[in-house]
């Protein structure tokens, strides 16, 4: 399962995560704008870019994986320097690789171990932040997503209790959001009362997918209702991450997800990352999305 989108979400949630990764002081991170590129001749799009507004600072090219591919770095060479010839910037520029695990990271050759052993590219080991202790929310959302499935309901718990205690609401809202995605993805059969169980009360009513299927209970006072009700947060909550990867999809493809079955949704979520255009998504919502 790739994992591009997520953090794409966690990197514009909290552009600090960059630099706490490659060990430089978290006030580089002002003066930055995160954003996607989309290298238009092989269709190459990196999973964000940071853009310094200041000239003297430079771009970082980040590239996350988290599965085991014998041509990364072909492929992330080929990124930056199609990236370099099409956008031409004037600020210096370093690349970072950001592996779940050692093991992912191909063997580099000779011509990436001289771009490795002059820090062009910096690799970071996702791996090596699973036991660390830290007040950092992004961090804390990393290991949540390294997590395993009997780890996660107890971490979730307590980064629910942990973000009680911070006082900007924004951030609490960006957490808590990116803890319901992890989760989603982790346990995409998990039930409402699995998902409530994992929150405090006062946390899981601020989440879209609490508040969507209780308006619509609300509304039905009924079984029947609440169970449609958790249909539309589910669908309200993969729209958004759609748009979030695709940007904004059209109202023919979201009438589409609006029309799916809970199991239907359940399946979408599960190959949402393995949708690499809108092409994709268009041809799995025309044949996996008959499939009832």
């Amino acid at each position: 399962m790739r994992t591009d989108t997520l953090f794409y979400q966690l990197f514009n949630a909290f552009h600090s995560l960059l630099f706490e990764l490659i060990e430089r002081p978290i006030s580089e991170a002002e003066g930055y704008e995160f954003i996607s590129v989309e290298v238009k001749e092989k269709a190459f799009r990196f999973d964000g870019i940071f853009i310094p507004k200041a000239k003297d600072k430079l771009i970082y090219l980040l590239e996350v994986q988290f599965q085991q591919k014998e041509d990364f770095y072909w492929e992330y060479l080929s990124e930056i320097y199609l990236y370099l010839n099409q956008y031409r910037p004037e600020h210096d520029w370093k690349a970072i690789a950001i592996f779940a695990r050692r093991s992912y990271e191909p063997e580099p050759r000779s011509h990436v171990q001289e771009m490795l052993n002059c820090q062009r590219i910096l690799r970071v080991y996702l791996e090596d932040l699973v036991d660390r202790e830290t007040d950092s929310f992004a961090i804390n959302i990393i290991q949540l997503i390294l997590s395993t499935e009997s780890q996660a309901v107890t971490m979730a718990r307590q980064l629910g209790d942990k973000i009680e205690q911070e006082n900007d609401p924004e951030i609490q809202e960006q957490v808590l959001e990116l803890i319901e995605t992890v989760l989603v993805y982790k346990f995409p059969k998990l039930s409402r009362q699995e998902i409530e169980a994992m929150f405090t009360y006062s946390d899981l009513k601020q989440t879209r997918v609490y508040q969507d299927a209780k308006e619509e209970g609300e509304q039905r006072g009924l079984k029947l209702g609440e169970q449609r009700g958790l249909v539309k947060g589910q669908a309200t909550m993969l729209l958004r991450l759609l748009n979030r990867k695709f940007g904004q999809i059209s109202p023919s493809l979201r009438g589409k997800v609006n029309k799916l079955s809970a199991k239907q949704l359940e399946n979408l979520a599960e190959a949402l990352f393995d949708l690499e255009t809108i092409a994709d998504l268009s041809e799995w919502l025309k044949t996996q999305g008959k499939a009832k």
